[in-house]
């Protein structure tokens, strides 16, 4: 525990103006970011009495060891700026609002040749409209469904829209006139973006003109006598209606707006949003967060609004919809004109940010303030005691283990190989019981031969803290140069043959400050293994002169956790969190090792029956592969659908079709480190364990 007194700014060193100051841990990783009207006030209110301060803000100042500031010119800068901090270095301390739950987006892919309408989850796409978001992926499937009969705009993924163009054929919605099949050319490109910009007008909420013109055309229709074409555009009006009726109409037609309610106890907030365009709810989105900075509501307000408009970018009318014409809050940020300025210059007009006084627009606010109520109340119940079951787990880890304090990172490593071929090594970190993934690495084994998991592990313990222990040495140099890869094969061959590798390379941002990837050390290190591996890993220890970490192994076959120079292991009771806790941790450094380990082998083995193939040089084996997408298909594809392919000729064709064909598929082949069977052919990465949410492995 820092004292805070040891690195308090000097009196008057502070400046008076707008800013952004950054708190940093020892290690120089940051750990809050705050911004203030004046910088002095504000900072000197960190370092009064302990005992005058919040029980958070005093855990924060108290795990800092420096803390940093960035003049700027207006709040507004410094809104911005703090928004960015926090999404760039994920501070411990501020408030982090997560998604309760994973929304589907109705998006129209306006960036192809031949817009595409799916439904789309995760970060917005360039060049993409986005709708919603919804609460369910079905909600816009049927909504979708009723516009298609007026708006035939393509739905197919690009794998079948280019086979049916290979064939001449559509698919079944172009049959039944659910699609306009651009894929057989019975439409031009030009016509079918006009269709799919008419149906972005629709979703957009601007329905009157359009079903006034259908309703005009029908009259029309009817009077000339044209009774089927009347009928049909009677049928596409009631279509429309449908849809339109699926968002329940709350205000007026012209009102555009984000509704914003908060419910929030000691320790934890949820946030509910309705997005309300054409005066119709069009979508909604919750999240929670832990309470772990001092927080009103007025605060919780603004971090809400950074996390829903700080990544709004892209074309002007984009932004237009994602900032509407208001912004309705249950309490307004303290100042609030910087918060409403920046409003405004993210849609390029004036927004009306305000808390609702009466009329339709309080009583809807009601109605997202109990939706937030009861988020609060459904995520309490899925997660009871959750975080104190992730202290237990600690707390059980510390005592079984007998450390000095409860290891608030955990890195573990597995090591990953198929018969002693591309072996391959993963680190995965969890702090305060939960997986961090962006903190996840992965290396690569070179210069062993046959299967020796204990060298392996040795290596890849050594590396990692030789990385430490560089950055250690860089006292108060947390930026440094990029190296780029003459320096890394130069740090390789330095190190001498089997050296881990990071697949990633060894880059650094160093104009941001921030420590390099390797810069923080764990509270506890677990290998993946019994008594050998262990001792590999304190041996590398050793070497290095680290003895502050504390070290353990869990085995597989009876769950025993094994320490250094101890000839028993620590058994922790079945039932007990903290063997849950090393168990999860445990379990996805082995998900991750294989997951990269079986890319690798795919990838060898891609590579390795094209490159025999004569004639064939790297672009046209990657234009295959693209066109195919896996060897398994390549193999099974006719002559003719090799000429298919762009450089393709026939004779190369007919070569790489007679060495294909020639081959017989390998023998299965078990995974030495695990006993599982890898599927015969291997044509594609098989399977990881089943996960909620993809891992980024190569930051």
């Amino acid at each position: 525990m820092a004292d805070p007194s040891t690195y308090r700014p000097a009196p008057g060193a502070i400046p008076t103006s707008p800013g952004v100051y950054k708190f940093r841990d020892a290690h120089g990783r940051v750990i809050y970011v705050g911004k203030a009207k004046s910088l002095r006030p504000r900072l000197s209110s960190y370092f009064q009495d302990l005992a005058g301060l919040h029980p958070r803000t005093a855990t924060m100042v108290t795990t800092a060891a420096s803390v940093e500031w960035t003049v700027v010119a207006t709040e507004v800068e410094a809104l911005q700026l703090e928004y960015s901090w926090i999404k760039e270095f994920d501070p411990r301390f501020n408030v982090k609002y997560r998604d309760d739950k994973s929304y589907p987006e109705l998006a129209v892919t306006l960036n192809e040749e031949f817009p595409r309408v799916q439904v789309m989850r995760g970060a917005h796409r360039k060049g993409v409209r986005y709708f919603g978001p919804y609460g369910h992926a079905w909600a816009i499937r049927e909504t979708v469904d009723l516009l298609l009969r007026v708006f035939p705009v393509r739905t197919c993924s690009n794998g079948v829209f280019k086979r049916a163009a290979q064939v001449g054929r559509p698919c079944l919605l172009g049959y039944i006139g659910k699609c306009a099949a651009p894929c057989v050319g019975r439409i031009t490109p030009e016509d079918h973006r006009a269709l799919a910009e008419d149906f972005c007008d629709f979703m957009a909420g601007r329905t009157g003109n359009y079903l006034r013109r259908l309703e005009t055309e029908m009259q029309e229709a009817a009077a000339d006598l044209e009774y089927e074409k009347a009928a049909r555009l009677r049928d596409d009006i009631g279509a429309l209606k449908r849809a339109m009726e699926k968002n329940a109409i709350v205000l007026a037609d012209a009102t555009d707006a984000d509704l914003l309610a908060v419910a929030e106890d000691e320790l934890e907030a949820a946030v509910q949003i309705f997005h309300v365009r054409g005066g119709r709810v069009r979508g909604q989105r919750g999240w929670v967060t832990d309470k772990v900075e001092d927080v009103d509501t007025a605060g919780l307000v603004e971090h809400a609004l950074q996390q829903l408009y700080g990544g709004v970018g892209g074309a002007a009318e984009d932004r237009g919809e994602a900032v509407p014409r208001e912004v309705l809050v249950p309490a307004l940020p303290e100042p609030v004109e910087p918060v409403r300025e920046w409003l405004s210059g993210l849609r390029g007009a004036q927004v009306d940010l305000r808390i609702p006084q009466r009329g339709d627009k309080k009583d809807l606010m009601a109605t997202v303030q109990r939706n937030a109520q009861q988020a609060l109340a459904l995520h309490k119940t899925k997660r009871a005691s959750d975080l104190t079951t992730r202290s237990r787990a600690l707390q059980e880890i510390t005592d079984a283990l007998e450390l000095d304090s409860v290891p608030l990172r955990i890195e573990c490593f597995d090591i990953s190989h198929l018969q002693g071929e591309d072996v391959v090594a993963s680190m995965v970190v969890f702090e305060d019981g939960l997986a961090r993934k962006s903190e996840y690495r992965r290396f690569e084994i070179k210069g062993f031969e046959g299967q020796d998991d204990v060298r392996s592990m040795h290596e890849v313990i050594s590396r990692r803290f030789r990385r430490y222990l560089q950055e250690r040495e860089r006292t108060g140099e947390w930026a440094v140069p990029e190296e780029g890869p003459e320096d890394a094969a130069e740090a390789a061959a330095a190190n001498g043959a089997g050296t881990a590798v990071d697949a990633d390379g060894n880059g650094t941002r160093a104009e941001d400050g921030r420590p390099r990837r390797f810069a923080y050390p764990p509270q506890l290190l677990v290998v993946d293994g019994g008594q050998p591996q262990v001792a590999a890993a304190q041996r590398a220890l050793d070497e290095l002169g680290i003895d502050d970490i504390a070290l353990c192994g869990l085995a597989k076959r009876l769950e025993e956790v094994w320490l250094p120079g101890e000839d028993d292991p620590v058994v922790l009771p079945r039932s007990s969190e903290g063997l849950y806790l090393l168990q999860r941790v445990r379990d996805e450094a082995h998900r991750f090792a294989i997951g990269y380990q079986r890319g690798k082998r795919s990838k060898r083995l891609t590579a390795g029956e094209l490159d025999s193939v004569p004639g064939l040089g790297e672009t046209r084996r990657q234009a295959l592969l693209k066109h195919f997408g896996s060897l398994k298909k390549l193999r099974a594809a006719t002559v003719d659908e090799l000429c298919a392919v762009p450089g393709i000729g026939r004779r190369t064709a007919e070569t790489v079709a007679a060495a294909l064909s020639s081959r017989t598929p390998a023998a299965p082949a078990v995974n030495t480190a695990t006993g599982e069977i890898i599927e015969d052919g291997a044509d594609e990465p098989a399977p990881a364990a089943p996960e909620t949410a993809p891992i980024q492995e190569t930051p």
